[in-house]
């Protein structure tokens, strides 16, 4: 099998739920091999939300692929031995308590740098490790809220109906910065700390209109800025079976080409990047999607210079030829729970491709093959047991 490019690298994944877990099997997928610590009688929630009829917990396993799995009470002294002999040859920690938390135990930054001078820390944090909003609980409505990027969802702002936050301030911006930390490692031999901030990270998706305030002063207005509902050719629109389609034909060139594939290009005395005629446009296009149904408007999506999409249901996406085709959706078959779907890796590699080597772990299935890696014996391991180490 080819090996990926962190193929070598060893995580210590301390992260539970969403950010962190996503992060670690990305970091899997590429080769890297993954270690992940629950509490023996508080698993993480993802194994027991969203079960379909057969008990598999689906959203564990979306996001747990490539993991070895071991159960730790973090609290007992002896658990922490442990967590100490699996960093003496780990590349990163990976968690997303709060700033303190692992601190609190013994386990901060602060207590590992020195024993483990080359141990890159990545936490992953609603608000940082600093300033005045760094103990403040929350969740991805609450970063995108103070990051500004919820009032540019509309006049009336509207949660995302995605974990933006999380995923895109989190996750992405936990695996990027842990890629360079290795790289700097590479050079100078020396771990450091990442202290991600969701709220922060979160700033990153509001540039363009940023931008906008810098420029004119005034706040951007949610929903109605070019790129999000102002421009007639750039927005959404009902069909006749109440069906949504994406018209994204944002220059004139591809727009034109909708036009004339619609039938509509007679109407081209006008110009919808006129400003005054925006409206108008709107009520041509609102009353021509109104009229077709999405196998009518087939044709067009079929045009590569339309910009004309469907807007997809998860349904449909999951037996999307093209992604299947290009392995972005998985049939799996899980030893325990059988058939079950995944996402592939975003990550294009031509020489050190990702793969899919395990199934997501059982609850610290793999406790005792670590342990006696470490060189616990069996009686060591009963008697962890007994103690509720593990």
């Amino acid at each position: 099998m080819n090996k990926g490019p962190l193929s070598g690298v060893k995580v210590i994944d301390l992260s539970l739920l969403l950010p962190g877990p996503l992060c670690s099997m990305y970091l899997g997928d590429m080769g890297a091999e993954v270690i992940k610590i629950e509490n023996p009688r508080a698993m993480d929630a993802t194994r027991v939300m969203f079960k379909n009829e057969k008990g598999a917990p689906s959203l564990f396993l979306m996001l747990n692929r490539n993991k070895k799995a071991i159960t730790l009470n973090l609290k007992r002294e002896a658990s922490k031995e442990i967590l100490f002999k699996l960093l003496e040859d780990a590349d990163i920690l990976l968690e997303g308590f709060r700033p303190d938390g692992l601190a609190k135990m013994g386990l901060g930054y602060q207590d590992l740098k020195d024993r483990f001078p080359r141990l890159i820390y990545c936490g992953i944090y609603g608000y940082g490790d600093s300033g005045a909003y760094r103990d403040f609980a929350g969740h991805d409505l609450n970063y995108l809220s103070l990051s500004g990027v919820l009032a540019q969802t509309g006049k009336n702002p509207q949660a995302p109906g995605f974990q933006l936050a999380d995923i895109g301030g989190g996750t992405l911006t936990a695996l990027s910065s842990i890629l360079a930390a290795l790289y700097f490692r590479e050079k100078t031999g020396k771990g450091q700390k990442i202290a991600v901030s969701m709220m922060e990270a979160s700033l990153q998706f509001v540039s363009l209109y940023a931008g906008i305030y810098s420029a004119t002063g005034t706040n951007p207005e949610g929903g109605n800025e070019l790129l999000s509902g102002k421009l007639p050719n750039y927005n959404t629109y009902k069909t006749k079976e109440g069906r949504w389609v994406a018209l994204g034909a944002l220059e004139e060139m591809f727009f034109k080409t909708f036009l004339r594939q619609a039938g509509l290009d007679t109407h081209l005395e006008t110009t919808p990047l006129d400003e005054g005629h925006f409206d108008s446009w709107k009520k041509i296009l609102t009353e021509y999607f109104s009229s077709k149904t999405l196998a009518e408007l087939q044709p067009i999506f079929e045009n590569p210079d339309s910009c004309l999409t469907p807007v997809k249901t998860m349904d449909e996406v999951a037996i999307d030829p093209v992604l299947r085709e290009k392995g972005m959706i998985l049939d799996r078959k899980h030893p325990k729970f059988g058939d079950y779907i995944q996402f592939g890796s975003p990550f294009p590699f031509s020489e050190t491709k990702v793969s899919y080597r395990s199934d997501p772990p059982e609850h610290g299935e793999h406790t005792t093959e670590i342990l006696k890696s470490l060189g616990y014996s069996d009686a060591d391991i009963e008697e962890f047991r007994k103690e509720k180490v593990v």
